[in-house]
């Protein structure tokens, strides 16, 4: 008897009462109001508080996953560039800092993800970057991935839409990232030659040498909302001017008020508004109008 209440009962009294184990990810705290989020309940409304409207951020898989008309979008696959051209090594290799974050983001993949499908019906090319590997650094890969996106569009008679979320460029490849500003803008002459839209859309946050190129001169400039945009931080502004920075400066709502930026959109509200946007700026049904005669040159 008392063998099997040891042996067979007790384990099933334990068993039922015993504290079951609670993941540690199934709350994130607001970072703007501090209330606490159910994880389903965030990612339902797409990574945004539904208490002070904050958008946290999100990844640039997630990203492509909300801007693409469901079941269009197809990863591109990008072409390799040298991994540590200059061997850099600060506190650690630049290499091993490599590998660590393509261990958490994927075998050869950096700061950029490229996709092509449908936003709204229309064609696009969406390159979106990923702050989570390496705060999102531009360095030769980034500027190559562009460069690919742009090329594809204008291929595809497409879109092109970049969303930068970026700390700059990527100290550890030197002067080879600070290359990558004038790649950049060649990417996007690429498409507005072609006679394609380009837009951007600014996330938080979109900093450095990242601002200071590609990411300011879309036909149509749009934000999500409480998003931090700028080159230098404002304590470095504030500590060099020796003036108190007006309140909000940086956010996409200031940049909007000041004529920086066209719009800024919540998160929920992007796809509908940039396909709308898209339809607009390719109105196969406008009106041609015949270009002026020219007077012959000899």
């Amino acid at each position: 008897m008392a063998n099997w209440l040891g042996n067979f009962v007790l384990p099933k009294i334990r068993a039922v009462v015993r504290k079951r184990d609670v993941p540690d990810n199934l709350w994130t705290k607001c970072p703007g109001c501090g209330q606490m989020l159910f994880h389903r309940e965030l990612a339902a409304n797409l990574e945004t508080c539904h208490g002070c409207g904050h958008h946290l951020r999100i990844g640039a898989a997630r990203r492509l996953q909300i801007l693409f008309d469901e079941g269009t979008a197809s990863r591109v696959e990008l072409p390799r560039t040298v991994s540590d051209p200059l061997r850099f090594r600060d506190r650690r290799r630049y290499a091993d800092r490599l590998k660590e974050a393509q261990a958490a983001h994927g075998p050869g993949s950096d700061a950029v993800l490229v996709a092509h499908g449908q936003i709204g019906g229309q064609p696009a090319v969406v390159a979106a970057f990923e702050f989570g590997f390496m705060g999102g650094s531009m360095g030769t890969a980034a500027g190559e991935a562009l460069l690919t996106a742009a090329r594809l569009a204008v291929l595809q008679e497409a879109a092109l839409i970049v969303v930068p979320a970026s700390g700059g460029a990527r100290m550890q490849e030197g002067v080879l990232s600070l290359m990558q500003l004038p790649r950049t803008i060649i990417a996007a002459d690429l498409v507005k030659e072609a006679g394609l839209p380009y837009l951007v859309l600014l996330t938080d946050p979109t900093t450095g040498g990242v601002s200071a190129s590609f990411a300011m001169v879309g036909d149509i400039m749009l934000a999500e909302p409480g998003a931090v945009i700028g080159f230098a931080g404002a304590r470095v502004i504030e500590e060099t001017i020796h003036e108190e920075l007006p309140e909000g400066f940086q956010r996409a709502e200031y940049l909007r008020d000041h004529g920086m930026i066209d719009l800024v959109v919540p998160r929920p509200e992007l796809r509908e508004t940039i396909g709308r946007l898209l339809a607009l700026l390719r109105d196969r049904h406008a009106p041609d109008v015949p270009a002026p005669m020219l007077p012959e040159v000899l």
